[in-house]
């Protein structure tokens, strides 16, 4: 594979180591270059019938560490395609949801895991945006560590971007990507930015973070993210500041699109 140099439930608890518009990131409220309406419905698998697409958009997989630059690399991959619809999904959005949990507990699971995430939910729902239906996206709410009652629509485009830390660890989800990317980072980089992002964003405590991390994203990491990255295509150093391999990248999804068309 090339790298591109360029400028279950309870068992989780416990802390056991088991449109040129941007793609907003996976902490704002929209999540797809499509209008994205809210809903406050608790059936978040809910799959519209329309409207029907007539070609199956191109699977875009995006993997890496937390804190790698996969939302980055997404979000200006989603930007240089001005010319194509584009589609995003979040795998953070499709955690388990541990609201029957107390507060302490939530804190405990596991959150790095492949088990923490309904990956059911997941494939069904790209299997709906490449079938040409649109879909009732979860929505996650990081500082209660539970799932919100509201949705998000989001609609089927030309190019559908999934974006996850554990997205190539799982054989199906694999098999629905058509492009495989693998975004690396140092471990001190991964770590600052996973700092700053729980501590600014998501309201967690310094400490509370750091614990997180050597508990159970480090582990986690070399247990099964790490391992994933053979299964990419294409490793991108250096997340969203490695213009050379975004534009590789961007350059394969268009001829990949082309040659859809013709």
């Amino acid at each position: 594979m090339p790298s591109l140099n360029g400028s279950p439930d309870d068992a989780l608890a416990g802390g056991a180591p088991v449109q040129s518009a941007p793609i907003q990131n996976r902490d704002g409220r929209a999540a797809s270059l499509s209008a994205a309406g809210a809903r406050t419905s608790r059936s978040a698998d809910a799959v519209e019938s329309e409207p029907v697409r007539n070609a199956k958009p191109l699977v875009i997989g995006i993997a890496g560490g937390s804190g790698s630059g996969k939302s980055t690399v997404a979000r200006r991959v989603g930007e240089a395609l001005s010319q194509s619809s584009v589609a995003f999904l979040d795998m953070d959005a499709y955690y388990r949801n541990f609201s029957h949990l107390p507060m302490e507990d939530r804190k405990r699971v596991n959150w790095d895991h492949p088990d923490a995430f309904d990956v059911a939910l997941f494939a069904s729902q790209i299997g709906a945006l490449c079938a040409g239906r649109s879909i009732d996206k979860p929505v996650y709410d990081f500082v209660t560590h539970t799932r919100s009652e509201r949705t998000e629509r989001v609609d089927g485009g030309d190019v559908l971007v999934l974006d996850g830390i554990l997205l190539f660890t799982d054989a199906q989800l694999r098999d629905l990507c058509d492009v495989k990317v693998f975004v690396d980072a140092d471990a001190d980089i991964r770590l600052i930015r996973r700092l700053r992002r729980d501590v600014q964003k998501r309201g967690r405590a310094l400490d509370e973070v750091i614990a997180q991390y050597l508990e159970t994203v480090q582990p986690m990491h070399l247990q099964f993210v790490e391992p994933s990255k053979r299964y990419a295509d294409v490793i991108v150093p250096r997340g969203g500041h490695n213009a050379v391999a975004i534009e590789m990248i961007v350059a394969k999804i268009q001829h990949r699109l082309r040659a859809q068309v013709s």
